[in-house]
């Protein structure tokens, strides 16, 4: 057989991102069965280092088969029945996709919405719970992958308790990046994705569900719509029970045990330090190209960067000669900002110093090229400072 060669990449783009080289030989570790008692085991650590990184003692943490998509399928499926009221934050493309599954479900969705580039005010959740009585969730994305901001949790996890509703949150591009923290911001459900900070392949979401979700799962007046992503049993195939539900995704969940444990030996405030310092670099570095950043400034990720793309300079041909000529991916914008902007990824084990000096040289020679004015090498030096101030306050 002829086959295509796939090429080495640096997946700088909203995800995937790198994956470690020893998650990579995690995956290549021989099959067992999915209810091996060595597999079993390995689901029983895989459980214990997710709580670690979800930051909470939820019972109920596991690993969904299925990408983040299927993340954020599990906690509406099982949160919401027809008539149920549900107040969704939007500031993104996410948390449209929120609206489209959770309407599906037969719930009245209320949406709160925020321009794009900006988080979702709490005030104005605040006044959708008071004008809606008997909201059962509220519903937000923490960081917004179509924009890169980073939404304040512990706020609007408030209201929702105080008005007796469920708390809901996408952190499919936040765990393992920045801090989630599930119990101090009182979520009931957070669902994440292993293909972003966590740099596994994407196949699995990574889910916690607290005593209070479970609660209300069990007082549903209905079946779960879905099978496949029906918690009542799947979490028997988690739990003691150790009930066949369906084929676990073996090799996957051998990758996310290897990814939580790199995780977790470099410590989860070294990695948010990582990422932090690495994304003010390339931050700092692309405005001083003269690039703008889309973001608000006060709510920015570190780890998913975007930027608003030059009058004059074409945005698919800046990205196919990265990807050509540098083996750089990163990705363009959706929805409302589709071809108006970049969003770079500096995800997991993609988050290096080397990536981000490496990135800015690159666009900044494609951009010359192009005809768009910028000193030679100022984004680099932009960067380089950035880590020399972190380094001068350790």
């Amino acid at each position: 057989m002829n086959e295509k060669r796939i090429p080495q990449r640096i997946l700088l783009g909203p995800g995937p991102s790198d994956c470690h080289p020893e998650v990579l030989k995690a995956m290549a570790t021989p099959l067992v069965g999915h209810l091996d008692p060595v597999f079993l085991e390995q689901m029983n650590e895989t459980m214990q280092r997710l709580r670690q990184v979800f930051q909470t003692r939820n019972p109920l943490t596991l690993a969904m088969s299925g990408t983040g998509s299927a993340g954020m399928e599990t906690v509406f499926v099982n949160a919401l029945e027809p008539g149920d009221r549900v107040v969704i934050g939007i500031c993104g493309a996410f948390g449209e996709r929120m609206v489209d599954v959770a309407s599906r479900t037969g719930a009245e969705v209320i949406q709160v919405r925020a321009p794009w580039g900006k988080i979702v005010d709490p005030g104005q959740i605040q006044e959708a719970l008071k004008s809606h009585p008997r909201v059962k969730a509220v519903a937000v994305v923490h960081a917004e992958t179509s924009t890169g901001v980073l939404q304040p949790l512990e706020e609007i996890g408030r209201f929702a308790q105080n008005y007796g509703a469920l708390f809901l949150v996408d952190a499919v591009t936040s765990l393992g990046g920045v801090p989630v923290p599930v119990e101090e911001a009182g979520i009931d459900a957070c669902y994440s994705g292993t293909q972003k900070c966590l740099s596994a392949p994407p196949g699995l979401s990574p889910a916690t569900f607290s005593p209070r979700f479970e609660e209300a799962l069990e007082r549903r007046k209905r079946k779960v719509q879905s099978w496949y992503l029906d918690l009542t049993m799947v979490r028997q195939y988690w739990g003691m029970e150790r009930f066949y539900h369906h084929t676990a995704p073996i090799t996957m969940m051998y990758a996310l045990h290897e990814a939580l444990g790199l995780l977790l030996e470099e410590g989860l405030d070294s990695v948010f330090r990582r990422h932090l310092v690495n994304g003010r670099a390339l931050q700092a570095g692309l405005e001083a190209m003269g690039l703008k950043l889309y973001a608000d400034e006060r709510h920015r990720l570190p780890q998913l960067t975007s930027v608003w793309i030059p009058d004059g300079v074409e945005d698919t041909l800046v990205r196919n000669r990265l990807l050509n000529e540098y083996g750089i991916e990163i990705g363009g914008g959706l929805g409302e900002v589709k071809g108006r902007v970049w969003r770079i990824g500096l995800l997991g084990h993609s988050s290096r110093r080397r990536n981000v000096l490496l990135l800015l040289g690159a666009l900044e020679q494609i951009l010359r090229s192009v005809g768009y004015s910028v000193e030679s090498g100022i984004g680099c030096q932009a960067a380089e400072g950035v880590y020399r101030d972190f380094l001068a306050k350790e």
